[in-house]
């Protein structure tokens, strides 16, 4: 008998079942698309920061003091101290391995530079740059390019400045690592030698001179613009230093920093070792630096600040507004869904007044009416739910140029959150229910 009545109601109110159907489906498409986007948006933003530059800096322990101590920068030629180019393949093999995206080494070395006799303008002197200027001091900068390393893990890896600079604004072609003559000048040290794209300079540091040629002009808009990029054995061999690195800037995918990071960062000695396992066991910026460390022998390895917090917090605020649109538009459903109830109710309040008067508790009649609309929610709500999967990959595609991931944990998610909508709207209508009376509703009244 109840589910003949649960069916003659539907079918009577077949319009207005849809109508509630379709606001729900609208509600759950959205907290669906939000919600999976959400969980998934960690690593998608922070692959999307991680083509801006890195978010660490490792550095031998005395460049590191020196800069603690007094302010002196890394590469000012004062600290005979460098890290090891053969054990920084090392870096991958950490227990955050696969969050390390790139890395590049840099040595730094100064060098006294001008264009080669070839490319000068006739008459110009020798000795001297084009148009009569002076032999230019200029910082030459060992890296590399694009490098294929094979890890002690048996993987294999391509990573180098190419991929961690992909911003810059290059005229010409990237330097190689194959090519030992080619290098890159930044704009501004390329005005200064009065240099072009093809051209060689000459370098010299310690009586060794080597030519090379400008393989392309970069514009980074910073302090990089100053200077010259070579690969990093021509640095290495031109300040007599095999094997040297002055840094390395690490590009990691990171969780943004809570209380016990940023404990662990002061000192991972003060933390119980449950909350040692915790924080060592996830990706904070301070664990993956910590680990490096651990592999680098006699190394610093340091959070960019400035870009590891503005990730925080940019991951934080794109999740908050995420979840502020999901409540708004559960909150847009329960009204949308009150108004239609309650309409409902009204249209069948003879029906409802029958029944009473027959010996129907309002229990009963409140358990049937909430069975109507909970059997609409349920068909609404697994319609919004592959309409919103739907919604979150065209927001993955547009937004990241991605797939976003299913998470499993959204599908019990969008039933609660669509079963506390339903029961949220449907408040008024079981209010106005309960207070009907048989006698003046029969009557007309």
């Amino acid at each position: 008998m109840f589910q003949r009545m649960v069916r003659g109601a539907l079918f009577r109110q077949r319009k207005k079942m849809l109508m509630i159907a379709v606001t729900i489906a609208l509600g759950a498409s959205l907290a669906t698309a939000m919600l999976n986007v959400m969980f998934d948006v960690g690593e998608k933003v922070n692959m999307e920061l991680k083509t801006y530059g890195a978010n660490i800096n490792v550095l031998p322990k005395g460049a590191s003091l020196l800069g603690d101590l007094y302010g002196v920068d890394e590469g000012a030629g004062v600290s005979d101290k460098y890290l090891n180019e053969d054990e920084l393949s090392l870096i991958k093999t950490i227990f955050w391995a696969f969050n390390i995206v790139d890395f590049t080494p840099y040595f730094e070395t100064g060098v006294k530079a001008e264009l080669a006799d070839c490319c000068k303008p006739s008459g110009s002197p020798e000795g001297s740059a084009a148009g009569g200027a002076p032999v230019e001091q200029i910082t030459l900068v060992g890296t590399w390019f694009e490098h294929h390393l094979d890890l002690p893990t048996g993987e294999s890896l391509d990573t180098g400045m190419r991929n961690m600079k992909s911003w810059w604004d290059v005229e010409g072609d990237w330097a190689s690592d194959g090519d030992a003559e080619g290098v890159m000048l930044g704009a501004r040290a390329a005005e200064s030698l009065g240099a072009e794209v093809g051209d060689k300079i000459d370098v010299e540091e310690g009586g060794k001179t080597r030519t090379l040629t400008v393989k392309g002009i970069f514009d980074a808009g910073s302090d990089e613009d100053d200077r010259i990029y070579a690969p990093l054995g021509v640095a290495q061999e031109l300040a007599g230093k095999p094997g040297a690195v002055g840094s390395v800037e690490v590009s990691a995918l990171t969780t943004p920093d809570n209380e016990l990071s940023r404990r662990a960062a002061q000192n991972p000695d003060s933390l119980s070792i449950k909350e040692w396992e915790t924080w060592y066991c996830t990706a904070y910026v301070s664990a993956i630096c910590y680990q490096i460390e651990e592999v680098i022998t006699d190394s610093v390895a340091k959070p960019i600040r400035q870009v590891a917090e503005s990730e925080g917090a940019i991951l934080e605020k794109t999740q908050f507004l995420m979840l502020l649109i999901t409540i708004l538009s559960l909150a847009g459903s329960a009204l949308g869904i009150s108004n239609l109830v309650t309409v409902s109710v009204m249209e069948r309040s003879r029906e409802i007044g029958l029944l009473k008067a027959v010996g129907a508790r309002n229990a009963s009649i409140s358990f049937l009416v909430l069975s109507e609309i909970l059997i609409t929610a349920a068909v609404g709500g697994a319609a919004g739910y592959f309409a919103g999967f739907g919604f979150a990959q065209i927001i993955g595609h547009s937004v990241f140029g991605a797939d976003v991931t299913v998470s499993p944990v959204v599908i019990p998610i969008v039933a609660i959150l669509v079963f506390i909508v339903t029961l949220a709207g449907s408040v008024p209508s079981i209010r106005m229910l309960l207070s009907l009376r048989p006698a003046e509703v029969l009557h007309g009244r």
